[in-house]
């Protein structure tokens, strides 16, 4: 006999804080505070699948970026070219260990620690039960994300193009239009991903008894308790 948990799928409405219990919510469809509108849940239609293409094509897509020049320099008959990691140990040597420190963080190792937890995160939980340490994963994915940021150093990428434009000839390399297939990439894949499809596999996972069928629980929206 199944019964409904007394706290199970209680939420509070990040408007308007209203407490109330969120329903099971089917894929593509979302779920709305009564009180102020705020979306509350909008489960994606293929919450792995298609985020972890999304993952692999922009893991890919970031280690062109970073092996290859963003451009090429050319003037009074020199020319130069440089990564992005070139561009940070140029900062460093020129007596600015802060600035390329942060560069080197921002563009180089949170992206790659956040791809990098996205991609085994995604492959964990393919099918549950989701192993426990996948929460923490989770956290810490969050926090790279917070400080990857390749998007602002594209902006200044560009805003330097057109400052130098009329001083020197800039062909854009591969690495430029790596990072902005990346910028797209990345985007698809932060709509894509349902951190809470995680949470549910992992909360399923570490109790004694699974909650609702496994189906549900697969879907990330099972809110009973079997007995």
């Amino acid at each position: 006999m199944a019964r409904i948990h007394p706290t199970a799928d209680i939420v509070a409405c990040p408007g308007c804080d209203l407490l109330q219990r969120l329903p099971p919510v089917p894929p593509g469809a979302r779920a709305r505070c009564p009180r102020c509108g705020e979306v509350l849940a909008a489960p994606p239609m293929d919450p792995i699948e298609r985020p972890l293409a999304l993952a692999v094509a922009a893991t890919i897509t970031f280690a062109v970026a970073q092996a290859t020049p963003l451009m090429s320099l050319s003037a009074v008959g020199r020319s130069a070219q440089t990564t992005i990691i070139g561009g940070a140990l140029e900062m460093w040597t020129q007596g600015q260990p802060i600035t390329a420190t942060l560069v080197l963080i921002c563009t180089t190792l949170a992206p790659a620690a956040y791809l990098t937890l996205v991609c085994t995160l995604l492959l964990a939980v393919r099918r549950p039960p989701a192993p426990s340490w996948a929460g923490a994963l989770l956290r810490l994915a969050g926090h790279a994300r917070a400080w990857s940021l390749p998007e602002v150093m594209l902006l200044g990428i560009l805003v330097a193009l057109v400052k130098i434009a009329d001083l020197a000839t800039v062909d854009p390399g591969v690495g430029l239009f790596a990072t902005g297939a990346l910028l797209a990439l990345l985007a698809g894949l932060a709509t894509s991903f349902d951190p809470r499809t995680i949470w549910d596999r992992v909360a399923w996972s570490t109790q004694d008894t699974p909650r609702g069928s496994g189906a549900s629980a697969a879907n990330g929206t099972g809110g009973t308790t079997a007995r």
